[in-house]
């Protein structure tokens, strides 16, 4: 390829950047430039290969241009493999995105100039992970000429780009993340969190509660996905356009909305915006008197809710405020904020805003079921121990279905309840109602899920856990569960992948590099499992030391180090009823071991203590020395479950 200085030619522009790359360097600068430098030895040798000339680097991105738009593409896709290939058996992982333009160029001075230019960088971003994203001009060119499919997405509106671009996506094996744009998402809505224009910074948690409230409001119109709260909080004080929040939350419109108040009076300002045309569909604003603050946000709920259910024709629920008292209501969203978390402090903190919620409405059913949800995580993570989580549970729960049986909160507490004592035919009868009564509840949905899983119907549970991962797909525990659904289901590369993500997304999340592990471990891949493992026991080993040491010890076992099984398996059986350490863990041990009596003594032990997990039971390698024996079988049938 010549180039002459000043000429205008036509030629495909390509943009490339390696995701997380800021936050790698933030964390550790010498490893990002010995990344930086691999990643270029990986793909500059592609770029001669399709006659590609590199124009120049802008820190981790690669400025290039081609002849034809097929060239470029192809080149892109070729480097996609490469990268691939490579994070299969590195220790960090180099994930790239890249877009591709085709149009009018200028050169000057050896570097390229131009709307394929702008246009090309600005296409990039909207790639996944490993993924490709190309313009309808490069779509035009290369249809039919590449192996993969090109998924349209909806349309964008690019920054400092004055026309309206098509842009697709090459359907590639390794991608991870959520499903293209869709007609469906037109049925989606999320409802970001009000701001608060008020000078009085205490009037936060009036706009919080008008967020909270529309959303339980409007999931109660038919045929509307809303998304969850623990989503579209994330957003709140972050400056982005409606187009790049509706892109990741793959919604088709997104409610805004302020709060003001000025002495007595109170004014909430809303709009209804379309994400593919970034326009105001409609616009309102609501007046009062602020005498009554629940009453209020009653009243602009219901018309909100009223507006929403006209514009998409489908029939409204029953709406009502869930306590009279505004503090025990604050203090419930701050239960319900920690308690998201999942971690040891946000769940246990959770407790106490619900118990304190409690205490000043004995009548708050809500905030009974969101007791009742911190007892059951509690109890599952081994928080606190799990006959006393779940006996708290069961009674939080109860008492909230007494005040109110047709809150959808409620039955899923009760469901979590009744699958902590094993009991999982109720649980998911329990779980199928409050899908009934609130179809955009997604911890129904991923509780429903994971209960299936437990039976062993995995399409079942697969077609739930997306359902959850649709409503609410910023969340951690979601995506988490959406990954443990793929190891069960023998799909290791597609939880590696979620679990990529979840890793770039929240970097101190710990469980997702507890599972990403197991999944190295499992394809052999030893260097790449014992990282993840170290990162685990990073983010966890002050309160979580024993559990890391037990896994690390379990590990010795499956990979042969049998000399030390003796003195392995005393000091676990030492600690059985500690946190994080119970017969089911010794249990594991004899397993991999292939000592059949002693699995099966612990094994019973397990059932009886209820820390055990059919799912795991039929899928993790570490039992399949003991599967072929007769008694295995009967583990499920003492459960109640099918094997």
């Amino acid at each position: 390829m010549t180039t002459v200085d000043g000429e205008r030619r036509l030629a495909a522009i390509m943009f490339t950047d390696i995701v997380g790359y800021t936050a790698l360097t933030q964390r550790s600068e010498p490893l990002a430039m010995k990344l930086l430098e691999r990643h270029r030895e990986l793909v500059r040798p592609i770029f001669s290969k399709h006659s590609g000339r590199e124009v120049k680097t802008i820190g981790d991105a690669f400025l290039v241009e081609f002849n034809s738009a097929l060239e470029a593409t192809e080149c892109a896709v070729e480097m996609q493999k490469a990268l691939h290939k490579f994070n299969e058996s590195a220790i960090e992982r180099v994930l790239m995105r890249v877009g591709v333009h085709v149009g009018d160029v200028i050169h000057r001075d050896n570097d390229v100039y131009g709307d394929a230019v702008n246009i090309a960088s600005r296409i990039e971003p909207f790639a996944s992970s490993g993924g490709i994203c190309i313009s309808e001009q490069v779509y035009d060119q290369v249809r039919n000429k590449v192996p993969y499919e090109l998924v349209k997405l909806q349309p964008r509106e690019l920054k400092n780009v004055a026309f309206q671009i098509d842009v697709y996506k090459l359907d590639l094996p390794w991608e991870a993340g959520l499903k293209p744009e869709s007609e469906e998402s037109q049925h989606r809505l999320a409802v970001l969190p009000f701001v608060n224009y008020s000078p009085d910074p205490n009037d936060e948690f009036f706009a919080d509660g008008m967020t909270e409230e529309i959303i339980s409001s409007v999931s109660g119109i038919s045929g509307l996905s809303v998304i969850s709260r623990t989503s579209v909080m994330s957003y709140k004080r972050k400056e982005k356009k409606v187009s790049e929040i509706g892109r990741e939350l793959g919604v088709g419109s997104v409610l805004e909305g302020s709060f003001r108040k000025s002495g007595s009076k109170i004014r909430v300002t809303t709009q209804l915006i379309d994400v593919a045309g970034d326009k105001h569909l409609w616009s309102q604003n609501y007046d009062r008197e602020l005498d009554d603050i629940f009453k209020v946000q009653d009243d602009i709920a219901g018309k909100i809710a009223e507006a929403l259910r006209m514009r998409f024709a489908g029939e409204q629920g029953p709406f009502r405020v869930h306590t009279e008292n505004m503090e025990a209501y604050a203090l419930y969203l701050k239960g319900r904020s920690l308690w998201n978390k999942r971690d040891h402090d946000g769940v246990l903190g959770s407790v106490k805003f619900f118990q304190e919620a409690i205490r000043l409405d004995p009548d708050y059913a809500r905030a009974y079921a969101g007791l009742a949800d911190a007892y059951s995580v509690a109890a599952s993570f081994e928080y606190m121990a799990p006959a006393d989580g779940y006996s708290k549970s069961k009674e939080a729960a109860t008492r909230a279905l007494e005040l109110d049986d047709s809150l959808a909160e409620a039955h899923t507490s009760l469901g979590c309840y009744l699958s902590g004592d094993w009991r999982i035919e109720e649980a998911l009868r329990e779980f199928r109602r409050a899908i009934e009564l609130n179809p955009s509840y997604a911890t129904a949905h991923q509780w429903y899920s994971d209960n299936l899983r437990e039976m062993g119907l995995m399409k079942e549970a697969t077609e739930e856990i997306k359902k959850a991962r649709e409503l609410d797909p910023l969340s951690p525990i979601i995506r988490l569960s959406e990954g443990n659904t793929s190891v069960v289901s023998g799909r290791l590369d597609e939880a590696i992948a979620i679990c990529d993500k979840l890793i770039e997304d929240e970097p101190t999340f710990a469980q997702s590099y507890g599972l990403r592990s197991y999944c190295f471990m499992v394809k052999g891949m030893k260097e790449r499992a014992d990282a993840d493992l170290e990162a685990w026991g990073k983010l966890t080993r002050n309160q979580y030391g024993d559990a890391y040491r037990l896994e690390h010890d379990k590990r010795s076992l499956w990979y042969g180090e049998k000399e030390r099984a003796s003195s392995i398996i005393e000091e676990i059986i030492s600690k059985v009823g500690t946190p994080l350490i119970w017969d089911m863990d010794v249990a594991e041990c004899y397993a991999i071991l292939g000592n059949r009596d002693e699995f099966f003594k612990w094994a019973d032990k397990a059932i009886s203590a209820k820390v055990i997990s059919a799912a795991w039971l039929r899928s993790s390698l570490y039992f399949d020395k003991v599967r072929d024996d007769p008694r295995f079988p009967e583990i499920f049938k003492k459960l109640g479950l099918p094997y």
